[in-house]
C-alpha cells in the first residue's frame, strides 16, 4: 500500500517538499492543497511585475502540467479547516477529507493590517501574493500621490514600486531610519538618498494614527500621531505577517507566532512537519529558536522536511545561512544571517554607496548587511556556518578584502 503525503501550501517551501518527496518516494500519493488560485510563482519577481518592469509570464514557475507530470494532485482555492492527528485526517472548507501518513504545513503568512481607523479602505494595498502585485500595479499606475507604511524589507518594495510607477510618495517610518533593527543611521542614509532619487520622500518619526477617506470611501490621506497630514490617492502597507494557526487548535501542534519545529522541521506531533515562513525553527548555528522568510531558506526547509518525512527516522538537519537581497537601486544590497540580533557589532563606510555592518553574538558572527560591495558575502557566510569565534577580529573583518588565512592565524596565535 502506497504512502500518502499531504502538503498544505504551495509556496516555495511546499513545492520544494513536493518535488523532493516525489524523488525520494516514487510510488507515494502526494497531494498539495493551497488557498491561492494559481500554482507556484516567483515571489521575488512579483515586485518587478508590480513596478511595471516585467510581464506576467516569467513569474509563474509551475504550470498545472508540472504537477500532472509528477503525479502530484494539486487543489487550488482550498482552505484547510481542521486536522485530527488521532485519525491522520484533515478536512477542507468544502467538507472534503484527506488522509495522510505524513503532513507538511507550509502555509506562510498573511500581511498584518494596521490597527488604525480605515486601514481596510479602498486604495490601500498589502503586498504578499501575485494577486496583491496585480492590484498594486493597477492602483499605482493610476495614482499621482501615495503613502507607504512599513520600514522593513517588504515596505521598501512598495516604496520602489511607487518610484517606478511615478507616484509621488511619502514613506512614513516610526523611527529615525529605514530598517532600524539592522542598520545604523550611517548605513540607512545611503538607502534614504536612493529613495529620494526615485521620488520617494522618507518621513521619519511619524507612522499612522488613521487614514482619511474621500466621499466615495477611498484613501485620501494619512494622519500621523502628531497630526501631520499626508495626502495620497493610493497607500501601501507592509508591517509584517500574521500566521494562521487557528485551524490547528485541538491538534496538539505547538504554536507561538508560528509553528514550533526542531532542526528536522518536525513539530511536537508525530507525522506533522512544517516549513517556510510559518516556522519558528531551531537554528543549530544560533543554538536558538528563530524565524526567517527568505526564499532560499524556505526552499531548503521544504526539502529537509520532505527527506525526513520519508526517512525511517529524522536524519536531515536544517543548517542554513539565509540571505535577502534588494535590487531596486543602482547599487546592490544584501543582508545575510540574522543581522537584527547580536550583542555587539562593527561597521564601516567605504564610499558613498558602499557600507558594511557585522553583528556578533557569543563571540561569533551571526549576521550582517552589505551595501554596494557584495564580494565578501561567501566569506562571511562561511564564518557563520562554521561558527568561528571572531568578535575580537573586527578590524580584519572590516578590511575591504577579508583574508581568512590572516584571521585564522590570529585566532591560532591567541
Amino acid at each position: 500500500m502506497s504512502t500518502s503525503h499531504v502538503i498544505v501550501g504551495d509556496g516555495i517551501a511546499g513545492s520544494s517538499a513536493a518535488e523532493t518527496l516525489r524523488e525520494e518516494d516514487p510510488d507515494a500519493e502526494i497531494t498539495v492543497l493551497t488557498d491561492e488560485g494559481e500554482a507556484l510563482y516567483n515571489r521575488i519577481l512579483i515586485k518587478e511585475f508590480a513596478k511595471g518592469k516585467l510581464p506576467e509570464a516569467p513569474i509563474s514557475i509551475h504550470e498545472p502540467e508540472w504537477y500532472e507530470e509528477r503525479d502530484i494532485e494539486l487543489a487550488l482555492n482550498t482552505y484547510v479547516e481542521t486536522v485530527d492527528p488521532d485519525t491522520n485526517c484533515i478536512e477542507t472548507h468544502e467538507g472534503e477529507t484527506y488522509e495522510y501518513d505524513t503532513l507538511l504545513i507550509a502555509t506562510g503568512g498573511t500581511p498584518a493590517q494596521l490597527p488604525v481607523e480605515n486601514s481596510d479602505a479602498d486604495g490601500l494595498d498589502h503586498f504578499w501574493t501575485f494577486q496583491d502585485a496585480r492590484r498594486i500595479r493597477e492602483h499605482a499606475d493610476n495614482a499621482e500621490t501615495g503613502i507607504v507604511v512599513g520600514a522593513g524589507l517588504l515596505g521598501i518594495d512598495l516604496a520602489a514600486i511607487s518610484g517606478a510607477q511615478g507616484v509621488e510618495a511619502k514613506y512614513l517610518m516610526r523611527g529615525n531610519r529605514w530598517w532600524r533593527y539592522a542598520l545604523s543611521l550611517e548605513g540607512a542614509e545611503i538607502i534614504h538618498d536612493a529613495l529620494e532619487e526615485k521620488g520617494v520622500t522618507p518621513v521619519f518619526d511619524s507612522g499612522v494614527d488613521r487614514f482619511e477617506l474621500d466621499d466615495e470611501g477611498a484613501i485620501e490621506a494619512a494622519i500621523t500621531p502628531d497630526g501631520d497630514r499626508y495626502e495620497g490617492d493610493w497607500a501601501g502597507v507592509a508591517i509584517g505577517l500574521n500566521f494562521n494557526t487557528e485551524w490547528l487548535q485541538g491538534s496538539g501542534v505547538e504554536c507561538d507566532n508560528g509553528i514550533i519545529v526542531d532542526e528536522h522541521m518536525q513539530t511536537n506531533v508525530d507525522d506533522i512537519y512544517a516549513a517556510g515562513d510559518i516556522t519558528q525553527f531551531y537554528d543549530v548555528i544560533l543554538d536558538d529558536r528563530t524565524q526567517n522568510g527568505a526564499w532560499g531558506s524556505a526552499k531548503e526547509q521544504g526539502s529537509v522536511a520532505a527527506q525526513n518525512m520519508v526517512a525511517d527516522s529524522e536524519q536531515e538537519e536544517f543548517r542554513w545561512v539565509p540571505t535577502y537581497s534588494i535590487t531596486h537601486f543602482d547599487f546592490p544590497f544584501l543582508s545575510f544571517g540574522h543581522p537584527t540580533i547580536g550583542e555587539e557589532d562593527a561597521e564601516q563606510k567605504y564610499s558613498e554607496t558602499e557600507w558594511r555592518r557585522l553583528a556578533f553574538k557569543d563571540g561569533k558572527l551571526v549576521g550582517g548587511v552589505l551595501i554596494g560591495d557584495l564580494s565578501q558575502q561567501s566569506t562571511f557566510k562561511k564564518l557563520i556556518r562554521e561558527e568561528w569565534v571572531v568578535a575580537d577580529k573586527k578590524e580584519l573583518l572590516l578590511e575591504e578584502d577579508v583574508d581568512l588565512d590572516k584571521v585564522e592565524g590570529t585566532i591560532q596565535a591567541d
